[in-house]
């Protein structure tokens, strides 16, 4: 498996996931025929995909350097996911619907993917999300490339045939951090040794984007890493506390744990006690997940 250093390439058949979550949960073929009588908000709700879970997951293997989504962004079912995606620099790629023809994604998805490798030799691992046996080809070609190449499918919605010509294949449900509601309840440090913050924030105004962390955020930031870190390595339970810093900040840059009132890493994790729990020696400081967590 590739260095977490090396670059990656991610590239989302945006219709296929979200078609793939919506009938695992509502039922098969549930998408079209809501789609045709007029989608309910409940429903879409219900089926959303975690797109953070996804490329935070894929950040696992590295530096992400690429992330492409192939969809009609037009559709009601993509609209409310532009915002995200944007957020974390992914790059929205419209499809045209063309009347009477199979979806395109899976071919511009492809004749894109094998270019962009072909001029970033610098790439070592392509995560492809989707489920799709018409990947498979791709899947192949670009193994024959010397790339390490991981498939994220919805399960119920995954080709077998795809789960063997990569080199990993990952259930969408099985995301680590999928669910990040507990960290909602996790205790926050004192408003006091927030820097940048002059008043305790409500719960709105710390999840709107402001061009820096929230503390909240910065509390899910790093349970969601802990899992992604558990997840790559189920034997292992302490990590280094640099390893733990890399991760969150190749999953958003922004993160700096001086903007929450301390000067350094092992400061930022004692303030998140409740989660995560740092040992310190004169040789290293490691960090591991609170069990319960």
């Amino acid at each position: 498996m590739p260095e977490p250093s090396a670059a990656v390439a991610v590239y989302i058949d945006f219709d296929n996931v979200v078609i793939s979550r919506y009938d695992q949960v509502h039922g098969k073929g549930s998408f079209w025929r809501d789609r045709d009588k007029g989608f309910d908000a409940a429903r879409l709700a219900a089926a959303e995909v975690d797109l953070h879970a996804i490329l935070d997951f894929a950040s696992s293997y590295g530096r992400l350097a690429l992330t492409r989504a192939y969809a009609d962004w037009s559709v009601p079912a993509n609209v409310h996911y532009r915002k995200q995606l944007v957020d974390r620099a992914v790059d929205l790629i419209q499809l045209f619907p063309a009347s009477g023809s199979k979806n395109g994604a899976d071919i511009r998805l492809a004749v894109d993917a094998l270019e962009d490798m072909g001029q970033m030799p610098s790439v070592a691992t392509v995560v492809l999300v989707a489920g799709d046996s018409d990947y498979i080809p791709l899947a192949q070609r670009l193994k024959r490339m010397g790339r390490y190449v991981v498939a994220v499918g919805v399960a119920g919605a995954t080709s077998r045939s795809l789960a063997a010509a990569v080199d990993e294949l990952v259930t969408y449900d099985n995301l680590p951090g999928l669910s990040d509601r507990d960290a909602d309840e996790v205790e926050e440090p004192p408003a006091k040794k927030r820097s940048s913050v002059k008043s305790t924030p409500t719960k709105d105004e710390e999840d709107k984007d402001t061009g820096q962390l929230s503390s909240r955020q910065a509390t899910r930031l790093l349970l969601r890493a802990l899992r992604i870190l558990r997840e790559k390595d189920p034997d292992a339970e302490w990590f280094n506390a640099g390893e733990v810093k890399s991760q969150m900040k190749r999953m958003d840059p922004s993160f700096n744990e001086k903007d929450f009132g301390v000067t350094s890493f092992s400061e930022f994790i004692k303030t998140r006690s409740s989660i995560a729990e740092l040992e310190e020696d004169h040789h290293s400081r490691t960090v591991r997940l609170r069990p319960g967590h």
